[in-house]
């Protein structure tokens, strides 16, 4: 069987057979290695530059430089806002295999709060996978070391250098500097890519405002790095520009005064500068530390600052808006004579009662036995709420609001700060739109009374009380008030002027404007002025208002001493001023929470803020605000007893405590049957004392 086969075997059909094999095996490697030459070829030699260019990507990667934040300078080129060195850490997410586990490793090596690691989270929620996200910022000298040694165990975590911002003076200039933050997700979408190596954005005050200038455009380096992603050497850099630098008009020693002048009372207050409409102080209080919002705010501070029934982080300035009360009189007077309804000379009869013809209730007058026959300049600085009565009905809301429109009430200023309310400037559409019920929305004639002495629907910011009194002692300029008056680009570059708007004229009479001045003087420096009480040593004469604007309502005839009242519920006390009279340098508005009447209170913090900026003289605070002499006594009234100040007559024995009297007195009507205007809708409507 073996033999039969073997007789059968064809060697030539075998070899044949192999040599086809073989020529197949051989052919296909000649493919194989022509199809290898050919990719290598199209590599190596047609796509060269693309694949060059690919790896030196992976070997030379592109680094970010992130430019310093423009510093903020008061007038006199102090730093309010600053730029110190400092060391953060930086993780890129997707280099980071269990992120869990390398935060656990890196706190045993640095201090990580819990309000760090929440952060993180959130920045890193809103950001790429291959961008670095800022796990802590401020790094110490102790902790950079500690990383160091054990870096290599750590990749795709990094120690950055950057510049950090702090506010040398804390809580002085929070509501006007602001603060900035880490950036978050809506800063995120706001900003456009390039500006995502920024950490920290502006968040409130001149820092949002301006924080497209101040933050400065980034730059790049080219870095080549080995395998390990270790930097090795720079190869170019398209350098930052820094940011824009700020010189703001504020006065730092006037900030300081004002702070001063308050002492412990809550309430606000601004300078400005008539003659330009630079702001020069500008405070909200209490205020609170900017540096704790910067790299992100311990939970314990936080909830301190939210539970604080006083609200240090509301900017009463340009968001605190209260019924004016008399300091809209002198606005009101100029309407009168502007609208030729009245002239300065014509007098009003004030018997202590007003009554609108043909209603039997009253509307009651400061004093209650009357003020006897006024003109305007009385009715201003003896605040006769008669007057005021009488020429709001005369002029109807239509003309009222018109003018008082063209004073700044009812809009924002303008000011350089983000989310400035407009403030309430009442009328009949007003109230039909926002109060509802039925016969709530009407209008009455109650309501053009009560609206001419600032109370009712009002509603104004201290910031617009300053734009408007400055205006009526700059000779009728309604300036836009401003913050920052130059900027300049780098440390050596030159200061240059913001230019800003036209001012625009509240009236074309300056006859009518030297009246209302006159009037205005005679408020402290008249013997019946209401704000009298602070004359006591003056070397310039101070044109000015009182007001205060109730806070609770009263019923029927009931008296209401407000300072018997706790604080939240007394009136708000008022004061507006400009000086020196004849070619004010600066203009005050004041406005004090809890403060019970203007001249109380405003008027001597108002008095020792314009001293700080005329005569140099700064304040140093006692308990709410007053400084205070060995014997107990403010050394500002030190010298009433004896009825002259100098060579200037000035209070007789006794009258204080007639002023006193008068103030603790109500609005009621000789009437039984009569109530005064709190029964009106709103309850809170009248103006007990200017």
């Amino acid at each position: 069987m073996a033999s039969r086969r073997s007789a059968i075997k064809n060697q030539a059909l075998e070899v044949e057979q192999f040599r086809r094999r073989a020529f197949i095996a051989f052919a296909a490697v000649v493919v194989g290695l022509l199809v290898l030459g050919g990719w290598y070829f199209r590599m190596q030699v047609a796509q060269h530059r693309m694949y060059s260019a690919a790896a030196e990507a992976n070997q030379i990667k592109p680094r970010p430089i992130v430019p310093g934040r423009g510093l903020i300078y008061d007038r006199k080129g102090r730093i309010l806002a600053d730029n110190v060195p400092e060391f953060r850490l930086d993780v890129t997410p997707d280099q980071v295999d269990d992120m869990a586990t390398l935060i656990q490793q890196l706190s045993m090596r640095i201090e990580l709060k819990p309000e760090d690691i929440e952060a993180f989270d959130r920045a890193r929620d809103a950001s790429r996978p291959h961008a670095p996200v800022t796990l802590k910022a401020r790094l110490t000298d102790d902790e950079i070391a500690r990383f160091s040694v054990d870096r290599w165990q750590f990749p795709g975590v990094e120690v950055v250098p950057y510049f950090g911002r702090v506010y040398p003076y804390k809580d002085l200039f929070t509501h006007i500097i602001g603060y900035v933050g880490r950036v978050d997700a809506r800063d995120k979408e706001r900003m456009k890519s390039l500006d995502a190596a920024f950490s920290h954005v502006g968040k409130t005050g001149l820092e949002r405002y301006y924080e497209d200038a101040l933050r400065g455009k980034v730059g790049y380096e080219r870095i080549e790095t080995n395998v390990n992603g270790r930097a090795l050497r720079t190869l170019g850099v398209v350098p930052a520009k820094p940011g824009v630098d700020l010189r703001l008009s504020i006065d730092l020693d006037l900030q300081r005064a004002m702070v001063e002048a308050f002492g412990d009372l809550e309430g606000s207050a601004v300078a400005i500068d008539p003659r330009t409409g630079g702001i020069l102080a500008m405070v909200s209080l209490p205020s609170f530390d900017a540096n704790l919002f910067v790299n992100g705010i311990s939970h314990e501070d936080y909830a301190a600052l939210n539970e604080n029934p006083s609200r240090p982080q509301f900017n009463r300035v340009v968001l605190g808006g209260v019924a004016p009360g008399s300091t809209v009189k002198p606005f009101i007077g100029l309407a009168g004579l502007d609208s030729g309804l009245r002239t300065p000379e014509d007098k009003v009869l004030s018997t202590g009662m007003f009554y609108i013809p043909g209603v039997k209730r009253g509307y009651g007058d400061s004093h209650r036995g009357g003020h006897g026959w006024t003109d305007l300049r009385k009715s201003i600085y003896a605040s006769v709420n008669t007057y005021y009565y009488k020429l709001a009905l005369d002029m109807g809301m239509t003309r009222f609001d018109q003018y008082l429109g063209k004073y700044g009430f009812g809009s924002p200023t303008g000011i350089d700060m983000n989310g400035e309310i407009g403030g309430i400037l009442p009328s009949p559409e007003w109230k039909s739109k926002h109060i509802k019920g039925a016969g709530e929305s009407r209008w009455y004639p109650g309501d053009t009374v009560i609206s001419g002495i600032g109370q009712g629907f009002w509603k104004v910011t201290p910031l617009q009380l300053a734009q408007g009194v400055a205006a009526l002692g700059n000779g009728g300029l309604l300036r836009r008030p401003h913050l920052v008056e130059a900027a300049r680009v780098g440390y050596g570059g030159s200061w240059g002027e913001l230019p800003q708007p036209q001012p625009k004229r509240i009236s074309d009479s300056p006859a009518h404007l030297q009246v209302i001045r006159e009037a205005m003087i005679g408020t402290v420096h008249s013997p019946g002025g209401t704000a009298g009480n602070i004359r006591a040593g003056l070397t310039y004469t101070i044109a000015s208002k009182t007001g205060t604007a109730q806070v609770v309502s009263r019923r029927g005839a009931a008296a209401v001493n407000p300072r018997s009242l706790p604080m939240n519920l007394r009136h708000r006390a008022l004061f507006e001023a400009y000086a020196p009279a004849d070619n004010p340098t600066i203009a005050v508005a004041v406005e004090i929470e809890g403060g019970g009447y203007g001249a109380d209170t405003a008027a001597p913090i108002a008095r020792k803020i314009m001293d700080a900026w005329i005569t140099g003289k700064m304040p140093s605070a006692g308990k709410n605000g007053k400084d205070v002499l060995a014997d107990g006594r403010d050394p500002m009234f030190a010298d009433v007893e004896s009825g002259v100040i100098g060579s200037e007559q000035f209070l007789a024995p006794g009258t204080i405590d007639a002023l006193e009297d008068r103030n603790n007195e109500t609005l009621q009507s000789e009437d039984p049957g009569a109530t005064n205007v709190d029964d009106v809708q709103p309850a809170d409507t009248t103006e007990q004392t200017p």
